[in-house]
């Protein structure tokens, strides 16, 4: 790529803008779609602005029966998007470890953690034995979630950035490289995951929020980029 923008600055410039068309053409007849991690099925949901923010126990019991229905299509985990639990609590906890128990299956969901300083956006690790913090995003959205001038003035109040810790968690023996929403959108999170040589990315979103746009559309092919540029599984699972 750069030698061909290199070469277009010369006069041999329709010889690189051919070679250019040609290496696209290529790739667009030859694509294929990156292959799913074994074992791990996303969870796409259709829930609009009420993913996480509806507490009712009715909706705990529908999204575990949802787990429940695609773990019986042979998933052993199986992931949920940003935020599908809302606020993680020590109820909620043991709701899902109980519900969990008699089964081998894990589920990897989006919550949030809260405390006197603000919050972290995080994805849950949940099985019958045991469940812990999984991940905790690295950049949240700026101004909308991410407002570090609430500390400067002595404030509490929004999410925390953890920027370069984590980029890969230990999952079932094998290491995942975990984007959550805006982070599909940059270059550093993916590159630094990349160093660690992952066996699988796992990208979450809730982005009900941007109905009419074609937001998680680029998100979606730009983890689809990354997994098939490095050569990665990628497993998504997204709340519209």
């Amino acid at each position: 790529a750069v030698a061909g923008l290199l070469v277009m600055t010369t006069r041999w410039w329709p010889a690189a803008a051919l070679a250019c068309g040609g290496f696209w053409l290529s790739s667009a007849a030859f694509w294929t779609a990156p292959s799913l991690p074994d074992g791990l099925r996303g969870l796409d949901l259709e829930r609009g602005q009420s993913l996480g923010r509806d507490g009712a126990l009715e909706q705990q019991r529908d999204l575990i029966a949802k787990v429940m229905r695609v773990a019986g299509q042979g998933a052993g985990i199986v992931v949920l998007p940003e935020s599908a639990l809302g606020f993680w609590t020590p109820s909620l906890e043991r709701l899902w470890r109980d519900a969990l128990a008699s089964t081998s299956v894990t589920v990897i969901a989006g919550a949030a953690v809260v405390d006197p300083c603000g919050y972290d956006n995080v994805l849950v690790e949940i099985s019958g034995h045991e469940a812990l913090i999984l991940y905790r995003e690295r950049m949240p959205v700026p101004v909308a979630m991410w407002q570090p001038w609430q500390s400067m003035m002595g404030q509490g109040g929004g999410a925390k950035a953890h920027f370069l810790t984590s980029p890969v968690v230990e999952l079932a023996g094998r290491r995942a490289a975990p984007l959550i929403c805006y982070e599909q959108l940059l270059v550093w999170p993916v590159l630094q995951a990349m160093l660690y040589r992952p066996d699988a990315i796992i990208a979450v979103g809730n982005g009900w929020w941007t109905a009419g746009t074609s937001i998680v559309a680029i998100q979606n092919a730009g983890t689809i980029a990354w997994a098939r540029l490095f050569g990665v599984p990628l497993v998504t699972a997204f709340n519209r």
